[in-house]
């Protein structure tokens, strides 16, 4: 492992990631490959998690396809260097901020959604020029298969490396030095990932889960809403990070959305669930048992059938759901929906916050005063008002989580389109003096004289009545208006500090004298 590590840093070393026209010309490639070989890739999908062809298709290629249409497009204008703020000091130099590859960046793909969620981070790595080591989840291994075949068919063998294989494999991965290490997944693994990473301060990106939270008001249209609710929390078999996880709402509306679910559920996928080709599977026993245990001792409203062999649990509702059950204490990532009833918004909004913050909330209401209240007073990674799910599909919505289902982003909790390029480039620095100038001099104190004036003021000429004023004064000598210092402009002082413009645009910068300043004439 780290053999193939040290090869992938030496093709990063020399240089030939960094050119847009080589990154360009990677994206293409990878475009190529999603379009020569979509077949592959869906059937992979499809042994996977059993997903339709359609499904797979718009849940999973069209976004990639998008995503490098859209940084094609960008690239040029966000890998190009941004000037900064230049002060007076510095007015005639050079100040910008160039984007900088990272390096060596490590990919740790998802298994739920394992085609998008490994090219996507790999599309922003190779736009920002990084050398990238992808390593697929173990758990889809088809997909996972057909990603170690095909990458290397159609990307740079040296710079983009696949490495396949569980838990070994990437325990023996984290040991090695990363620029920047990107990990999708559970918090358990997270947590292992952020303690190898510090060992050699690598930043990471962690998207964790968490439990997402939807509130059903009364005054909302619960058949639009209900639709909703359905159609977030059982694609995928409820395998979503940010499905609906359970619902709050008034014990009134408790059958009412029951009824409806279940009416839905019908509508998308038939009187034979089991049959239908748009109702995915469980992606391991593993997962099918833990999923399971979750009913135990649960009022099953609805749903509730499983079948080991095929790793099929039905949709299923559960009603008057006590808050410190398992089912409560978990992300459930399956197609099991807990209603917990609450007295009202208020309660509903204390039981949320008296929880881990959710990576997503969901709040269906005619009320808008009420859906604002409920933002403002809860904390969560974003918020879908009247929808599920919506807040992610909007490419220029940040997405990201706070608290133990933290960003993609690191640590500015968010992360979109753009910031999928941004979070795998340093943002380097860059001030450029021109060799011919000669505008700042730093004075000796020895040799510095008092000047009189107010900032901004340009020092005038000394007239005789001030020439006067002063030799009745006694002023020392060299405390005087003009003289040695006509014409300057005085820019910024404090006790020990004095800069100067002078007339021919040099910048005198007087230090360790205290100065006295009076004022005579504006400019």
């Amino acid at each position: 492992m780290e053999r193939e590590v040290q090869r992938v840093r030496a093709a990063f070393g020399s240089g030939r990631s960094r050119p847009l026209t080589f990154r360009r010309r990677q994206l293409e490639a990878l475009r190529a490959m999603v379009q020569e070989r979509e077949r592959d890739i869906l059937a992979a999908i499809a042994a996977d998690l059993s997903k339709s062809e359609f499904n797979a298709y718009s849940q999973e290629v069209i976004t990639v396809l998008g995503e490098i249409d859209l940084v094609l497009e960008k690239l040029p204008e966000w890998a190009a260097a941004k000037p900064a703020q230049k002060n007076l000091l510095t007015m005639l130099d050079e100040a910008y901020i160039q984007p900088e590859p990272l390096g060596v960046v490590l990919i740790i793909g998802a298994w739920n959604y394992p085609f998008v969620l490994t090219i996507q981070p790999l599309i922003g790595a190779i736009a920002a020029g990084n050398a990238v080591i992808i390593k697929p989840s173990e758990i889809s291994e088809n997909t996972a298969k057909v990603l170690a075949k095909l990458l290397p068919q159609y990307l740079d063998q040296d710079l983009y490396a696949v490495v396949n294989g569980g838990i070994e494999e990437t325990t023996e991965l984290l040991k090695q030095r990363f620029d920047h290490i990107l990990y999708t997944g559970n918090t358990a693994v997270g947590k292992v990932v952020m303690e190898a990473a510090a060992k050699h301060l690598t930043p990471v990106t962690l998207e964790l889960g968490g439990k997402s939270p939807c509130y059903v008001d009364k005054d909302c249209d619960l058949d639009v809403a209900c639709r909703r609710i359905t159609w977030g929390k059982y694609m995928n078999c409820g395998q979503t990070c940010i499905a609906p996880d359970y619902v709050l709402c008034e014990p009134s509306l408790q059958d009412l959305i029951v009824q409806k679910v279940k009416e839905a559920v019908k509508e998308f996928y038939g009187e034979n669930i089991k049959e239908s080709p748009d109702y995915e599977r469980i992606i391991n026993l593993r997962h099918f048992k833990r999923i399971r245990s979750l009913l135990e001792g649960q009022k099953i409203a609805f749903g509730g059938e499983t079948d080991e062999a095929t790793r099929y649990i039905a949709p299923t509702i559960l009603t008057d759901v006590d808050p410190e059950t398992k089912v409560m204490q978990e992300e459930i990532f399956g197609p099991i929906l807990p209603i917990v009833p609450v007295k009202n918004a208020d309660e509903a909004i204390q039981f949320i916050n008296e929880r881990e913050k959710p990576l997503a909330f969901y709040v269906f209401s005619r009320n808008t005063k009420l859906i604002k209240r409920m933002i403002d007073r809860t904390s969560s990674g974003g918020v879908t008002g009247n929808d599920v799910i919506m807040h992610f599909m909007l490419s220029s919505l940040p997405f990201g989580g706070v608290g133990e289902a933290p960003p993609r982003v690191q640590w500015d909790g968010s992360v979109s389109r753009k910031t999928q390029f941004r979070y795998f480039f340093a943002s380097t620095s860059l001030f450029v003096k021109k060799p011919e100038a000669r505008r700042c001099k730093q004075t000796p104190v020895s040799s510095q004289q008092p000047v009189e004036g107010r900032l901004g003021e340009t020092v005038l000429p000394e007239t005789a009545q001030q020439r006067e004023a002063r030799a009745s004064a006694a002023d020392p000598p060299g405390r005087r208006a003009g003289g040695a210092h006509e014409g300057w402009i005085l820019l910024k002082s404090d006790p020990c500090c004095l800069l100067i413009l002078s007339p021919e645009l040099f910048f005198y910068q007087i230090v360790n004298e205290p100065i006295i300043f009076k004022s005579y004439q504006k400019l």
